[in-house]
């Protein structure tokens, strides 16, 4: 079997340079790392991740921590995050703090990062004192996807305008009476999404003047379920409300589902606008207001990678705000009595 002296012969550089190149860090140019990628593959030498790591200290592992890993915001997120680690030769450990109760979650502890990860990334995780404490004491990096986390890079969208834009559509058709699926308590894991997007619904409708109907104002666990089964007595009243703003294309579905149970026509009897361009939506003739999911995720990455000292092309960032647009299909159409 070769061993990386054998490597460092063949490409004519130190077994220094070899490690180097091979764990992606900088001080290697293009040419000589692809130089010795080349002679490892042909060699098929592959480096010991046991070795690697008590001659680096560093476990090439990055901690991915997660309220929930179930939901596809998430899932696209891993997935994301655990390529760009991987064409660095770093790999991806999972932290899901999923609780049996949706306002609830488990604690970050130090026996889930200490000597196993290198740095962590945060997916939409409000941090408390403890675990930053924890978090600096153990030296690791930390980026955080969405909630922003003091002092750390972020990486996310403007949640308040995402929601503007799909009210304000909703407006534009004609729609006045509106309700809105996605409220949650206040001490839910991922708090601060949830209320910055109802809020953003609450400043669209009071500037054009439109009533607030809090019995519209509707919580959900942001699950497809849960929204068709919570709007279910809303669209079935005769004084239901002609376009649904929810604040996920999860729940969007859900209350698609729900309108479809109750005979109800989209976009003919009600208009439906969500927010994600999740990867059903297109299928569904969803309205909704699109994020690069997967994008964030890239960008957290190579953040990160950055702060461990792989040279990556965006790494340098400190905080991204990834655009959202406007995506109109089929759910939503001007009320009937404009029609």
């Amino acid at each position: 079997m070769s061993t990386i002296t054998d490597v460092a012969r063949e490409a004519g550089v130190s077994v220094a340079t070899v490690s180097r190149a091979l764990r992606g860090l900088d001080r290697v140019s293009p040419r000589t790392r692809e130089r010795v990628f080349k002679v490892a593959t042909e060699l098929d030498y592959v480096a010991s991740p046991t070795a690697t790591s008590l001659a680096s200290g560093r476990t090439q592992v990055v901690g991915v921590v997660a309220p929930f890993l179930t939901r596809w915001f998430f899932a696209t997120l891993v997935s994301a995050i655990e390529k760009t680690l991987r064409r660095h030769g770093h790999h991806v450990l999972l932290f899901d703090l999923e609780d049996e109760s949706y306002d609830r979650r488990l604690p970050l502890s130090q026996n889930m990062l200490w000597k196993r990860v290198d740095g962590v990334i945060t997916l939409n995780l409000p941090m408390t004192d403890e675990e930053l404490e924890l978090v600096d004491r153990l030296g690791l990096p930390l980026v955080a996807i969405g909630t922003p986390v003091a002092d750390r890079p972020n990486v996310r969208i403007d949640d308040a305008q995402a929601m503007r834009l799909a009210t304000e559509h909703l407006v534009s058709l004609g729609h006045e009476r509106i309700a809105y699926v996605g409220a949650v308590p206040s001490n839910v894991a991922h708090i601060q999404t949830p209320q910055a997007r109802l809020d953003a619904f609450r400043d669209v409708m009071r500037v054009h003047g439109l009533a607030e109907h809090k019995q519209w104002i509707l919580g959900s666990d942001w699950t497809a379920d849960s929204a068709a089964h919570d709007t279910r007595t809303l669209l079935s009243s005769p004084e239901r409300p002609t376009a649904v703003a929810a604040a996920s294309d999860e729940m969007a579905i859900g209350v698609m589902a729900a309108a479809r149970a109750e005979g109800l026509r989209i976009p003919e009897d009600l208009s439906v606008i969500g927010i994600d361009d999740h990867a059903l939506s297109a299928v569904l003739g969803l309205t909704t207001v699109r994020q690069d999911v997967a994008a964030q995720g890239r960008q957290a990455a190579e953040i990160l990678l950055h702060a461990l000292g792989v040279d990556t092309p965006d790494g340098t960032e400190t905080e991204v705000v990834v655009d959202t647009e406007l995506v109109v299909r089929q759910s939503t159409a001007p009320p009937p009595a404009a029609g």
